[in-house]
């Protein structure tokens, strides 16, 4: 028997429905409209679809949606100018600036302009800070996405050993704190740590976020384990192109007691997460309880 497929499009659309309906709750009591504002610096493709898709996210579930497109040649004051104008604007909940951002813009200095209370992305360090001292943060959405599927899955998080493959600011060190903060028993493991597979081993929650494809074997999981594939690789696979995730799904899902597909995984659960911390950021301005379930 295989593993239990963690559907990830089916809890985003969960999560966007339950945004959606906290929206509209906020509207018609409080007339209060939660905002997103998205920043693209530059034509880079990938960067233009995910903004075109976070706009659509927004607009579908009731909240405002900012838009700013600036030239490629856009320069540091003018951008850290157009930052201190949304961090004013009470009218303007959440703030992100779509990385990356051209070579010539330091991408620090320009998040941390980013009034850490409107830090949808969880990136300023003033929210790293937060997160890694266990006190209220702007959480990373990635890693809020996979946390939301572990407690949907497991029901409590407590004394269960979780290995965390991957060492990013974005997902794998967020990530293991969230973890510690639901009393798990964390390792942080990476390409260089010495005997992976035996630590991955003791895994009853193992994520991959390594950035290599199909890196995590089913050789390298407990039997019964939780696997959270974070990784989006494009490959090349008998003259196709292919997207598959950091752990290799055949082997691992043959193991495993429920694993995340790549795609339709961990992926659609970011921009969900996006939206989730705008409307927190939303209620915390307004000194309004937070969404239940939406935040760590």
């Amino acid at each position: 028997m295989g593993a239990k497929v963690i559907d990830g499009k089916a809890f985003a659309a969960d999560v966007r429905a339950r945004v959606a309906a906290h929206v509209a709750r906020l509207k018609e009591e409080q007339g209060i409209v939660p905002g997103l504002a998205v920043v693209l610096v530059g034509e880079d493709p990938a960067s233009q679809v995910y903004v075109r898709n976070k706009h659509a996210s927004t607009i579908e579930v009731g909240m405002a949606s900012f838009e700013h497109r600036l030239s490629a040649e856009t320069g540091e004051a003018e951008l850290l100018a157009l930052i201190d104008k949304l961090n004013a604007d009470p009218a303007v909940h959440g703030i992100l600036v779509q990385l990356p951002l051209p070579g010539h813009l330091n991408s620090e200095l320009v998040i941390n302009r980013i009034d850490p209370a409107k830090d949808v992305d969880g990136f300023h360090i003033s929210n790293v800070g937060l997160l890694g001292t266990g006190q209220k943060s702007m959480v990373p959405c990635t890693p809020l996405g996979c946390l939301m599927m572990l407690r949907d899955h497991h029901g409590k998080l407590a004394g269960l050993n979780a290995v965390v493959v991957g060492r990013s600011n974005i997902v794998g060190k967020p990530m293991a704190q969230l973890l510690l903060g639901d009393s798990c028993t964390v390792t942080i493991a990476h390409s260089r740590t010495k005997d992976l597979a035996e630590v991955c081993k003791r895994a009853d929650i193992l994520v991959a976020a390594v950035g290599r494809p199909e890196m995590i074997t089913g050789e390298m999981v407990k039997p019964g384990a939780t696997v959270i594939d974070v990784g989006i690789n494009r490959i090349e696979r008998d003259g196709k192109a292919k997207l598959v995730g950091d752990v290799h799904y055949d082997s691992a899902a043959a193991v495993a007691g429920a694993i995340t597909p790549v795609p339709g995984g961990v992926g659609p659960m970011t921009i969900a997460c996006l939206l989730a911390n705008t409307l927190t950021a939303c209620c915390r301005a307004n000194g309004l309880p937070e969404p239940e379930g939406l935040t760590a």
